[in-house]
């Protein structure tokens, strides 16, 4: 009688890389636009963090929107840009 051993590889699963989605101001649209297009194309963000977020990116520049996966933060930024705004992503790292 022979015992066969099989022997299980360890596999090391790592996180996906998170992705940095950024508002950056601009001098043409209007604070309750750039509010309204968050909430439309990121559902997990309130009314107040959206608020929050614009109102970063009218006084520093810029704000962080959300981080993410790639997919997800390519998806948003090219949305954000479809509605007149200005957007970029970045590694979280």
């Amino acid at each position: 009688m022979s015992v066969e051993l099989q022997q299980k590889s360890a596999t090391v699963r790592k996180p996906a890389p998170k992705y940095r989605v950024l508002l950056h101001n601009d001098d043409f649209n209007l604070m309750e636009h750039v509010v309204e297009v968050l909430l439309k194309t990121v559902p997990s963000l309130s009314q107040p963090q959206a608020v929050d977020i614009t109102m970063e990116a009218h006084t520093h520049g810029m704000a962080l929107v959300i981080t993410c996966a790639l997919e997800h933060a390519e998806f948003y930024s090219e949305t954000l840009k479809m509605h007149g705004l200005t957007s970029t992503i970045e590694p979280e790292s």
